[in-house]
């Protein structure tokens, strides 16, 4: 019996657990398959990291190269020097990363450049057949969620993007938009294969207990009664006048109907550092608390009247439930979300206007993209399984 292909499934922030996920559980469930998950430790607080492993059901982690903190290039160069050193030691078939955190490029920076000493010398180079991916060369390095743009290089995100897919090998696409974006960047065709969205499958993986919480609850709140509230971005906490100015609409929206406020670690040091922490916890219609686990949080998002947000994932998720979702931010990577879904892209100004619009409204507009079905697990591992064991290789001169 031929040996088990080892597949590393690189975690670093919330999203990725999210991501990772469905498809190990997928490929727990192959027989030729060994999933490896490797958390970097870029979250490194209890309620982001830990609580969402054991929400998800996974293992804990078989590597936990524990960077935590630091400036993006620290973040970086602490992952790729942690990361090298564990290739070296596992040798896997295949990397998989995720999403667009400093992890996802880092990681991607690691394996392919210590892969090259594993070219085979002379002969010739070789190449599969069907497509361009070289099998030859281990470990591959595979994108879930790739082609997404927002096409703003401000966001570091977006660099993490733009490099994680110009050097991976198997590009995993969500929306026919990031199949676009990368055949418009010169990306080779066979490299690309769209198979939807993967933050469904923990969605309908993990909706019979979501729909159990209610969460809501606990506030003292009814469904459909109040809007819940996530921000962590730099440009939106990190400046003063912003922050303050968000704070301000906050408090005006309370005066309508209530907010639920889980509150990043990073919102939250910019709040106490402002002064304004002590103000929005006097506000009587709005309930701060810390980061929530994936079960009672979504279970806050199933039973929210809106959401207003400026993080990535929530976009998709209020997409595919119908809820209404308002973005504090100029661009959005998840563009289809806007044309098919819920989602619609505001400043702190037009922030209340678009509240009215949404709450005034009694349908909620709204269609599911193409392969947002809870399958997309199923898809990947076929694409996996594909890459590392059907395709034949010949060899060119």
């Amino acid at each position: 019996m031929s040996p088990k292909k080892t597949i590393h499934l690189i975690a670093a922030a919330r999203p990725n657990f999210m991501k990772i996920a469905p498809l190990y559980h997928a490929l727990s469930r192959e027989p030729w398959a060994n999933p490896v998950i490797v958390h970097t430790g870029q979250h490194y607080d209890t309620n982001m990291s830990d609580a969402f492993f054991r929400d998800l059901l996974l293992p804990v982690p078989h590597y936990h190269l524990g960077i935590g903190s630091g400036t993006h290039a620290e973040q970086t160069g602490k992952v790729m020097i942690a990361y090298e050193r564990l290739l070296n030691e596992t040798r896997p078939d295949l990397v998989v990363v995720v999403g667009d955190v400093n992890s996802t490029l880092a990681c991607t920076l690691a394996t392919v450049k210590i892969r090259y000493a594993d070219r085979p010398s002379g002969g010739g180079r070789r190449f599969p057949l069907p497509g361009n991916v070289n099998r030859a060369i281990r470990p591959l390095v595979a994108h879930l969620e790739a082609g997404l743009r927002s096409f703003d290089r401000s966001m570091p995100e977006e660099i993490n993007r733009i490099a994680t897919d110009t050097l991976a090998d198997i590009l995993w696409t969500p929306s026919a938009d990031g199949n676009e974006n990368l055949l418009w960047e010169g990306v080779s065709r066979e490299k690309i294969e769209r198979v939807g969205n993967i933050m469904i499958d923990s969605l309908e993986m993990m909706r019979p207990k979501i729909e159990k919480i209610r969460m809501a609850k606990q506030y003292g709140l009814e469904q459909g009664t109040y809007g819940l509230v996530t921000l962590h971005r730099p440009a939106n906490v990190d400046e003063p006048a912003q922050l303050r100015a968000i704070c301000t609409a906050l408090e005006k929206i309370t005066q309508t109907f209530p907010l639920v406020f889980p509150v990043h670690p990073r919102t939250r040091k910019q709040l106490e550092q402002n002064g304004y922490w002590q103000v929005l916890a006097q506000i009587p219609n709005l309930f701060l608390s810390e980061p929530l686990p994936y079960l009672q949080f979504m279970s806050l998002v199933f039973d929210s009247r809106l959401v207003i947000t400026d993080s990535g994932g929530v976009q998709e998720e209020t997409t595919y439930l119908g809820i209404p979702c308002l973005t504090l931010r100029e661009n959005t990577e998840r563009p289809i979300t806007v044309s098919e879904g819920t989602n619609r892209l505001c400043t702190v100004e037009t922030l209340l206007q678009h509240i009215a619009k949404a709450t005034a409204s009694k349908e909620r507009r709204s269609r599911k993209p193409l392969l947002w079905d809870g399958h997309t697990a199923d898809r990947v591992v076929a694409s996996i399984q594909q890459v590392l064991l059907d395709a034949k290789e010949v060899m060119l001169d």
